[in-house]
């Protein structure tokens, strides 16, 4: 046997091996009493509640239309448009800068950051990505993830099993004990009082932290207006009480016009489940007042300083590629893991970063590249109920069938 032979070989057994942990990483799942519990009330309450926002709002599918359009020219024009981005957030007093890949990312925020600094978190899909809270602890910081489910995440050492509802695996029962044992008392599985000693944890956090961090729905290049979608209120106060202000953002959330922006919002909330969002923040730069002499002085009631981080790691080869490129219309409403056969049985389990179809072609591009992700790209029954679901109409069946063609055929992505 030739030294390539069995390179090839050692290859293939590698990738058997993978299959065969990652089958019984789902096993697990499938056998796990909190995820049934869980996920069963879960894909009712959102099912549910869905069908009653779409009916109060009968205008949304229309709406959606129009933000695939958006979501089209914006991907054309990617480029311009991070180039127009930049400009806007330097042009209201923030710092703007590009991250080419995960590595870069994290060490801009590891120079305006430093260490020995209280930061508190806001719920982000790019910070898992970068695994940003990891990241900065490692660096000497004190980091507190400030959204509910992310917390008892943190606590619990796990890693979020849905892009919205990243506790969604985890019953009332399960944060009792998890809270009961952090807070050194006594919590009763009864989710309002779960919330409430969360709640009086957190408010010192807000104040004492030398730094904020958020991400962001989606971004209007022309104003440099940053919208965040939310409930809890937690981001609004990580993003407002500490001196910093840092904020991730991927470049796939940039739109042309702040209108366009508005639109994206509605139709990402109302997929979401929500009729309307209990806060949306749109954040341009540093606190500013104009009280006195109306001469603008930056650094008011809120961030004396504001920074972004625009990053790609593997959007733009995803842009470029025809038969991938639609995965960035994608909005994280989370309405098609509802959907997902194989989701309802394994919750996150079927996803690495991002999770169930959407987030293994997600996956190929940002987190592992084809052959790691070979498990996850087999594990999608390409039944299409996610299709019917989205309101961006992604196809991820087909770009699914793809990826597995070029698994066998031993293509690579170029």
């Amino acid at each position: 046997m030739s030294f390539f032979q069995r390179g090839q070989k050692q290859e293939a057994e590698d990738l058997q091996d993978e299959f065969n942990d990652y089958t019984k990483y789902l096993e697990q799942a499938s056998d796990d009493e909190n995820i049934r519990k869980a996920i069963s009330r879960a894909v009712k309450a959102y099912r549910e509640t869905t069908s009653k926002t779409m009916a109060r709002y009968p205008h949304t599918p229309e709406l959606a239309a129009e933000v695939r359009e958006i979501k089209n020219y914006s991907v054309a024009h990617q480029k311009e448009l991070l180039k127009q981005a930049m400009e806007s957030v330097e042009r209201n007093h923030g710092k703007a800068f590009y991250a080419k890949d995960k590595n870069q990312a994290l060490m801009i925020a590891k120079e305006i950051i430093g260490t020995g600094k209280t930061v508190v978190k806001g719920k982000s899909m790019l910070g898992e990505e970068l695994h940003i809270r990891e990241f900065l602890e490692n660096e000497g910081n004190d980091v507190w993830e400030t959204d509910l489910g992310e917390f008892i995440l943190q606590l619990k050492k796990d890693r979020p099993m849905h892009i919205l509802s990243p506790a969604i695996h985890v019953p009332r029962e399960k944060v009792a004990e998890i809270f009961s044992d952090f807070f050194k008392k006594e919590v009763e599985p009864d989710i309002a009082k779960e919330v409430a000693v969360v709640r009086e944890f957190m408010r010192d956090k807000y104040f004492s932290a030398d730094v904020g961090i958020s991400g962001s729905n989606v971004v209007a290049a022309d104003t440099g207006a940053f919208v965040i979608i939310e409930n809890e209120g937690n981001v609004r106060l990580a993003t407002s009480a500490p001196p910093i202000h840092l904020l991730f953002v991927g470049i796939e959330k940039i739109v042309p016009t702040f209108q366009d922006a508005m639109k994206v919002a509605e139709v990402t909330w109302r997929y979401a489940q929500y009729p309307i969002p209990a806060y949306v923040s749109i954040i341009t730069g540093p606190s500013k007042t104009g009280d006195i002499e109306k001469v603008t002085t930056y650094g008011a009631h809120g961030p004396r300083e504001f920074y972004v981080i625009f990053v790609d790691n593997g959007r733009s080869a995803m842009a470029d590629h025809d038969d991938y490129k639609q995965a960035l219309h994608c909005l994280r409403c989370g309405g098609c893991m509802y959907e997902c056969p194989v989701f309802e049985v394994v919750a996150g389990h079927f996803g690495e970063t991002y999770l169930g179809g959407i987030g293994t072609i997600w996956d190929v591009f940002v987190a592992g590249g084809l052959d790691k992700e070979a498990p996850q790209i087999y594990s999608c029954l390409r039944c299409g109920r996610c299709v019917e679901r989205c309101g961006m109409q992604i196809n991820v069946p087909d770009m699914i069938g793809k990826l597995r063609n070029q698994l066998t055929s031993g293509q690579v992505l170029d």
